[in-house]
């Protein structure tokens, strides 16, 4: 069995983090959202597919900050970019700086949807955007939504400080299901402005859902049929699955979609692309202004991280090898002959374990990430994760090794 690991400084950090800031650090990375007292904390550095926390352990990033991360930590050619741009013009001024053009063009060439873009800074900015243009649009109220869109007030989950009735006109069905889309949209007929969804089934703590044949043509047909706006939420999937994002991969083109995430190689960057006439709403009739929108060191960053995507072939090379670590992962689990599921191959691998009615299945999912992390692969017990380029081979062979030894550990006492 692995030991445990040395965790003293992340400990004493954030302890220290409780008193400055609430729960010491936003929701989703905070300790319960991992294993408590197995992993770190406070990471201290990162370099390419690697990081290394505040104890000095390094661990093979597989997470990659919850996505934004498609290429390495630290590229020099992104951060180059940056950094002359920093000296050479610098970035928060008035008025806008032509790389904002630049970034659009390069954009509105790779992405089907996107006749206009207007760049942001979150995820949660581009989806609350898309309702806003949508619903300016349409004149109508509804949204009907599938997945998650991020925290603002019509979407978070967590409803805590969140009026009812400023959610009480979002609406939601599940992947995969056509007849529910259909059943909602017939039940509000004439008043949905927008579908919003995820092309590729994400939900928080549950396994990754690819599309089954027809979905996401079903989907648009009856946002046609029905007089909605119809979004992708590529968030996750834009610049990861394909340049053109999973409506390029998977050959469906939505009225609207929004990107973020991998578009800048973790620099703070979304966007809301999509249909001319659609997105002229912002014109006049719609209002969007944002004092950080407009700086263009993200925008710098996302040229430099599309440019090196494309030129490299980047993602083929992911693919690749997301297939053939998540090959040789299928292979331990089925022999493991746990209740354990593997899915989000290759792009978003998750390994999540099947619910029974004692709750056993909680304590199985702690001890295999204990095993896991103890290992030093960051993977995360409840949202999947993700294959960079600076993944090589021979690290992700290791991951699917020390999957396979922590199945194997935990088959002790399953």
């Amino acid at each position: 069995m692995a030991e445990h690991l040395k965790l003293d400084n992340s400990e004493r950090l954030y302890k220290e983090a409780q008193e400055l800031i609430p729960g010491g650090m936003m929701g989703i990375r905070r300790p319960y959202n991992f294993v408590p007292g197995e992993y770190p904390i406070f990471f201290e550095s990162a370099k390419g597919g690697k990081v290394t926390d505040a104890d000095g352990n390094e661990y093979l990033d597989m997470l990659c900050a919850y996505g934004p991360i498609i290429i390495g930590h630290r590229e020099k050619e992104i951060d180059r970019a940056v950094i002359e741009q920093i000296k050479g013009k610098g970035f928060c001024m008035s008025i806008v700086q032509e790389v904002q053009n630049t970034l659009a063009k390069k954009v509105i060439s790779l992405v089907p949807s996107a006749e206009k873009v207007v760049f942001c800074k979150t995820g949660s900015d581009a989806t609350t955007l898309a309702g806003r243009i949508a619903r300016s649009f349409t004149g109508r109220t509804k949204i009907i939504r599938c997945g998650y869109h991020g925290w603002h007030d019509w979407c978070v989950e967590q409803k805590g400080g969140v009026l009812p009735k400023l959610y009480e006109d979002t609406l939601e069905f599940h992947y995969n299901d056509l007849q529910g889309l259909e059943d909602l949209l017939k039940a509000h007929s004439g008043d949905v402005a927008l579908i919003i969804m995820t092309p590729v089934g994400h939900p928080n703590a549950h396994e990754v859902e690819m599309p089954k044949p027809g979905f996401l043509e079903g989907c648009k047909k009856l946002a046609e049929q029905h007089g909605a706006v119809l979004c992708f939420d590529e968030i996750r999937t834009g610049f990861r699955v394909s340049l053109g994002g999973a409506q390029k991969f998977f050959g469906v083109t939505p009225h609207m979609s929004v990107f973020g995430k991998a578009m800048a190689n973790g620099y703070e960057i979304s966007m809301v692309a999509g249909r001319r006439d659609v997105m002229d709403v912002l014109v006049s009739k719609a209002f969007v202004s944002s004092t950080y929108f407009n700086n263009t060191l993200a925008m710098v960053g996302s040229l430099a991280t599309i440019g090196m995507l494309e030129r490299d072939n980047i993602l083929d090379v992911i693919s690749k090898r997301g297939h053939a670590f998540c090959k040789k992962v299928r292979k331990y689990v089925k022999a493991s002959g746990l209740p354990v599921k593997f899915t989000g191959e290759p792009w978003m691998p998750y390994i999540t374990f099947d619910k029974d009615e004692t709750g056993h299945y909680k304590k199985q999912r702690a001890a295999f990430y204990t095993q896991l992390i103890r290992r030093k692969v960051f993977l995360q017990p409840y949202h999947h994760g993700y294959v960079c380029y600076r993944h090589s081979s021979k690290d992700l062979n290791h991951a699917a090794d020390m999957i396979a030894e922590s199945l194997e550990e935990i088959k002790k006492t399953a």
